[in-house]
C-alpha cells in the first residue's frame, strides 16, 4: 500500500509530541490515480487490529498497521466521507466507536479566544472545561484547556485506563488544547495530562471542571449543571429591583462541615419543636459524616430563619483538598464541594433558602490557591496561574501562591468564576476573603522578600485594578448583589463605586470596630471607664465607607477562646455581657455577621472537625441567650430606624458619649425619609443605675421595645415597666428628658410611641 504519513510524524504520534494530532489522526483527503478518496489514520495503543466501518452502508475497510503495531492506517475509495466507526480488536475483546479525529469543528470561536485574551470573557466557563454537546449528530464531550506553555496535552480518564496516549488534544490559538470524544457523557470522571517542554508529566483537575470527586480523590466529573429546575423567580426579580443596602442584612456564618454531623439527626427534637437538637448529654453520640446539602436545606434553613436572620454566609464551597484549611486553599473554583453531595444538591439548597426568604453569600477566595499537585499550581509546567518570582507569587505564611492578576487570562478565569456563581447557584452575594493581602505587596512579608511597584510603594495596583473591574463587571450582570470585602486596612474608598475612583465593592467588614469592641469587652467593668473611646472611635469613620459589623470565626480560634470565655465575670456576667455586646453591635450603623455558636453561647472554640456544642441549649442560660439573639433580630429588621440609613450621617445622632465614669453611651439611630428614631442607652457595668436621665429630642411616651436584663433572657429583670414618660427637663441640650432605670450590663432600646402618646394629650385637653 501507499505510505502517506512519514516515520517521524508517527513517532511523534506515538510519543506523544504533536501538538496537533489532527494533522496525522482522523481523515485526510487525497488522491488515487486521479479520483478522490480518503485516508483515515488511527493510534490504538492497546490494538490488535481495527478497520473502518460505515454502519449505514453496511461496509467495513480493514486497516493496517505502520510503523508502530498500534498504528492503523486505511485508504477509502469515497469522494465524501460521512460519519464512520473504528472496530477495534483487543485480545479476545472487540468494541466500537467513533473516532475523535474525525470531528474537527472547534467550539471556541475566534472572538471567544479574543475576548479570553483580553481577559474579557466573562462566561469562559461555558466554553472551556468539559460540556457535553453533539457535533455532526453524534453526543459526546468537548474539552479545552488553557495550557499554553504545555508541550503535550491528553484527555485521561476512566473511559481510556487513564492512558494519556489515546486522547491527545490539539493546541489552538491562546494556548488553548481541545478535543472532542464522541459517546462520553455526564458522570464520566477525567483529568488532563500535561507535558512540560522537558518532558515531565503533570496529572491535573480540571480548572475550569464544574465537579470532583470526593476528596482525597482529585479527578473532575463531566457534570451537567441545567438539570435543576429553579423555583426562585419571585426572589430573584426582587433583588434585581431592591437596593439592598437599604434593607436589614443579618448575616449567619456557616461552616456546613461542622455546624452539625448526620448522627444528630436521629434525636429527638426539643420541647419546642427545634429541629434535631439534643435535650440530654447521655443522648449525643459521635459524628459519623457530613450532613449533605440537602439534609442541611432540612435542618439549617429552619434554623436560621426561626433566628431571624436575612442572609446566610457559607465558608467556602468551592472544592478544596484539605477539610482543615476550612475551604480556604481553593483547588476548584468552579466545582462545588462534594463533601455534602452534587451540584444540583447545592442548587436545591440555595433555592429553598431563597422561598423561605433566606439570601445566600458565599466565601470566595480569589487572594491565592494551594500547591496541590492536581490543581493550578505550575500547571502547564510553568507559573501559569501564579507569579514566577516568590517575592510575588508566594504566601509563605500561608504555604500558597498568588494569582497573577497582570495576565489578562488568570484575571478572567478568576472574574468569570465570581460571575459563575450568581449564574449557576443563584447566590446573592460574595465575601472577598483576605484583601489587604491582594492589595499589600509587603504583606506578611519581611524586607528583602517583595518587590515595590513601578512607583516605589507598598500597594499592589493590578490586584486593585482586578477588584475594580471584578466589581465593576458583577454589579453590571446582577443588580441587587453583595459583594463584601475582609480588608483590614485604612485602603481608602474600598466601598465606593469604581466610577469615583474606589474598589467598588457595596460592602466592607469593619475590622477595627470588631477589635476594639472585643478588647473593651475583655476587660473588667472597673478599666472600662477609661477606654470608652474604644466603643466611640468607630463613630468617627463609621460613614467612610459601607460598613459591615462581623463576629466572624477568626475570632474563635487558635487559642483565642470563644466570645463567652473572653469576658469577664461569673456566669452571669459572662452571659450579660454577651447581651450587651450583641445589643450594641445589632443599633450601631453597619450591617450585621455573627458566626455559628455565637447565638447560644458556646463555651469551646470552634473546632472543624466536630459539631457545635447542642447540648448547651439544655441549659437555661443557653437557650435563653438564643431567644435574645432571636428578638434582636426581629427588632432589628422590623425598625427600620435599624438599618435604613446605615451608611449616612443623618442616620445617628449621639445623645452622650463622654459619660465614661459611668460607662454608659446613649444615641439615637434615624429611619430615612421618617420622623421615626429609636434611643439606645448601653451600660457597659455590672452598676446598675435606678435613676439615670437621658436626653431625647421629642416629649411623649417612650416604650421599651428590648431590654437584655428582662428574666426571659437571663437577666435581672431590672428596666422601666415598658416604658417611660418624658419630663419637661432640658438635659444633653435636649428640650425633654426621660428618668431611666439603667439595668447592669445592658442595652435598652426605646421608641417614642406616638400613638399613644397624642392619645394621652387628646384625653388631658378634653373638657371634663
Amino acid at each position: 500500500m501507499t505510505i502517506t504519513v512519514t516515520p517521524d510524524q508517527i513517532d511523534r504520534i506515538v510519543w506523544n509530541q504533536h501538538q496537533d494530532p489532527f494533522e496525522v489522526l482522523g481523515p485526510h483527503r487525497i488522491e488515487r490515480e486521479g479520483e478522490p478518496a480518503w485516508v483515515v489514520r488511527a493510534y490504538l495503543p492497546t490494538a490488535d487490529a481495527a478497520s473502518v466501518i460505515f454502519p449505514e452502508e453496511r461496509t467495513e475497510y480493514p486497516m493496517q498497521a505502520l510503523h508502530n503495531p498500534h498504528f492503523f492506517e486505511c485508504t477509502v475509495d469515497v469522494p465524501e466521507l460521512s460519519n464512520y466507526q473504528l472496530r477495534i480488536k483487543e485480545g479476545e475483546h472487540e468494541r466500537v466507536i467513533y473516532d475523535p479525529y474525525s470531528f474537527k469543528s472547534p467550539r471556541l470561536t475566534e472572538f471567544d479566544l479574543h475576548l479570553f485574551a483580553e481577559g474579557n470573557h466573562h462566561r469562559i466557563y461555558e466554553k472551556l472545561g468539559a460540556h457535553v454537546t453533539r457535533i455532526d449528530g453524534v453526543e459526546g464531550v468537548y474539552f479545552a484547556v488553557w495550557a499554553p506553555n504545555a508541550r503535550n496535552v491528553s484527555v485521561i480518564g476512566d473511559f481510556n485506563y487513564w492512558d494519556g496516549r489515546k486522547h491527545q488534544m490539539r493546541k489552538g490559538p491562546s494556548g488553548i488544547w481541545e478535543l472532542f470524544i464522541p459517546e462520553l457523557g455526564f458522570g464520566e470522571h477525567y483529568k488532563y495530562e500535561i507535558k512540560n517542554q522537558d518532558g515531565h508529566i503533570y496529572q491535573k483537575s480540571d480548572p475550569y471542571g464544574f465537579q470532583q470527586e470526593v476528596r482525597p480523590k482529585t479527578a473532575s466529573i463531566v457534570t451537567d449543571l441545567t438539570a435543576y429546575t429553579w423555583d426562585d423567580n419571585a426572589w430573584m426579580e426582587k433583588r434585581r429591583h431592591t437596593d439592598a443596602l437599604s434593607q436589614p442584612i443579618s448575616v449567619y456564618e456557616v461552616h456546613l462541615g461542622s455546624w452539625m454531623h448526620a448522627d444528630f439527626t436521629d434525636l429527638p427534637r426539643q420541647e419546642n419543636g427545634e429541629p434535631g437538637l439534643p435535650v440530654a448529654v447521655s443522648e449525643l453520640k459521635p459524628f459519623a459524616r457530613f450532613l449533605t446539602y440537602r439534609e442541611l436545606a432540612e435542618r439549617l434553613i429552619p434554623y436560621v430563619k426561626d433566628l431571624g436572620f436575612t442572609h446566610i454566609e457559607l465558608m467556602p464551597v468551592s472544592e478544596y483538598p484539605f477539610d482543615g484549611s476550612w475551604g480556604y486553599q481553593v483547588a476548584g473554583y468552579y466545582a462545588c464541594t462534594s463533601r455534602y453531595g452534587t451540584p444540583q444538591d447545592f442548587m436545591y439548597f440555595v433555592d429553598q433558602c431563597h422561598q423561605q426568604g433566606i439570601g445566600v453569600i458565599v466565601d470566595w477566595v480569589p487572594g491565592h490557591f494551594p500547591k496541590d499537585g492536581h490543581g493550578l499550581a505550575y500547571f502547564d509546567g510553568t507559573h501559569l496561574y501564579e507569579h514566577a518570582d516568590p517575592r510575588q507569587g508566594e504566601h509563605k505564611e500561608w504555604g500558597t501562591l498568588v494569582f497573577n492578576y497582570s495576565r489578562h487570562e488568570v484575571s478572567n478565569y478568576l472574574i468569570a468564576n465570581a460571575l459563575f456563581w450568581f449564574d449557576k447557584y443563584h447566590i446573592d452575594g460574595i465575601r472577598v476573603d483576605a484583601v489587604a493581602s491582594m492589595l499589600y505587596l509587603d504583606y506578611c512579608r519581611k524586607p528583602g522578600e517583595w518587590l515595590p511597584n513601578q512607583y516605589g510603594g507598598r500597594e499592589n495596583l493590578e490586584s486593585a485594578d482586578f477588584l475594580r473591574h471584578l466589581n465593576h463587571v458583577i454589579f453590571s450582570y446582577f443588580p441587587g448583589a453583595l459583594s463584601i470585602a475582609e480588608e483590614s486596612t485604612s485602603w481608602p474608598m474600598v466601598s465606593w463605586p469604581t466610577y469615583l475612583g474606589g474598589l467598588g465593592f457595596n460592602l466592607k467588614w469593619n475590622m477595627g470596630w470588631m477589635h476594639d469592641m472585643l478588647d473593651y469587652f475583655q476587660m473588667d467593668p472597673w478599666f472600662r471607664q477609661f477606654h470608652q473611646n474604644n466603643v466611640t472611635f468607630s463613630i468617627v469613620y463609621a460613614f467612610t465607607e459601607n460598613f459591615m459589623l462581623a463576629l466572624s470565626h477568626d475570632e474563635i480560634v487558635h487559642g483565642k477562646s470563644h466570645l463567652i470565655g473572653k469576658v469577664p465575670g461569673d456566669e452571669w456576667q459572662k452571659f450579660a455581657n454577651l447581651r450587651c455586646l450583641f445589643g450594641f453591635m445589632f443599633t450601631h450603623p453597619g450591617k450585621k455577621t455573627l458566626f455559628m455558636s455565637m447565638e447560644f453561647g458556646q463555651w469551646s472554640e470552634w473546632n472543624v472537625w466536630g459539631d457545635l456544642e447542642w447540648q448547651l441549649l439544655q441549659y437555661e442560660p443557653h437557650k435563653k441567650l438564643k431567644q435574645f439573639v432571636r428578638d434582636l433580630n426581629h427588632l432589628y429588621c422590623t425598625e427600620t430606624a435599624l438599618y435604613s440609613q446605615d451608611f449616612a450621617y443623618g442616620g445617628f445622632e449621639w445623645i452622650d458619649c463622654s459619660d465614661n465614669r459611668h460607662s454608659v453611651i446613649s444615641f439615637i439611630r434615624k429611619a430615612k425619609d421618617s420622623n421615626e428614631f429609636v434611643l439606645i442607652v448601653c451600660n457597659f457595668t455590672p452598676q446598675p443605675h435606678s435613676h439615670y436621665r437621658v436626653g431625647v429630642p421629642e416629649p411623649g411616651f417612650y416604650n421599651e421595645l428590648l431590654n437584655s436584663d428582662v428574666r426571659e433572657y437571663g437577666g435581672s429583670h431590672m428596666g422601666n415597666l415598658g416604658g417611660k414618660w418624658t419630663d419637661e427637663w432640658s438635659y444633653h441640650n435636649r428640650p425633654y428628658s426621660l428618668d431611666l432605670c439603667l439595668p447592669p450590663l445592658a442595652t435598652l432600646v426605646l421608641k417614642l410611641d406616638r400613638q399613644k402618646t397624642e392619645a394621652t394629650i387628646k384625653a388631658l385637653q378634653a373638657p371634663n
